[in-house]
């Protein structure tokens, strides 16, 4: 199975409405530091856009988490008892979204810590 095909049914099996707009910011993130690096802007702002677009990868996630959570349980309780099997596969699917939210913030902060690292050379 190719990368590319896991991380589609990754990003499916979390559930798309809340997935693909992380992975969306992803490459916003992604396109706007590569952009700073070679046109070599005000490093403050791009700093600023990334640190935000991060956090908010992060609290879109959990937000997925929690409402994937609060489904979940409706469905338990309108069915009654469930096997562990599901209850696992329910939660592993509830933490699909944090994760791959804490993911792109990561990569957020990598990428500030580079551009900040630029930001003082420049100014020396």
């Amino acid at each position: 199975m190719t990368l590319l095909k896991q991380i589609i049914d990754k990003c499916n099996e979390g559930g798309p409405f809340f997935t693909y707009p992380i992975l969306i910011l992803l490459f916003v993130i992604i396109g706007v530091f590569i952009y700073d690096l070679i046109k070599k802007t005000d490093y403050g702002k791009t700093i600023s856009l990334i640190a935000h677009l991060g956090w908010f990868a992060v609290a879109w996630g959990f937000w997925g988490r929690t409402i994937g959570l609060i489904d979940a349980f409706d469905s338990v309780e309108a069915y009654g008892e469930i096997t562990i099997g599901a209850l696992a596969s329910g939660f592993k699917i509830a933490l699909l979204n944090p994760v791959f939210g804490i993911f792109v913030f990561l990569v957020a902060r990598a990428g500030i810590i580079v551009l900040t690292l630029m930001q003082r050379k420049k100014a020396e």
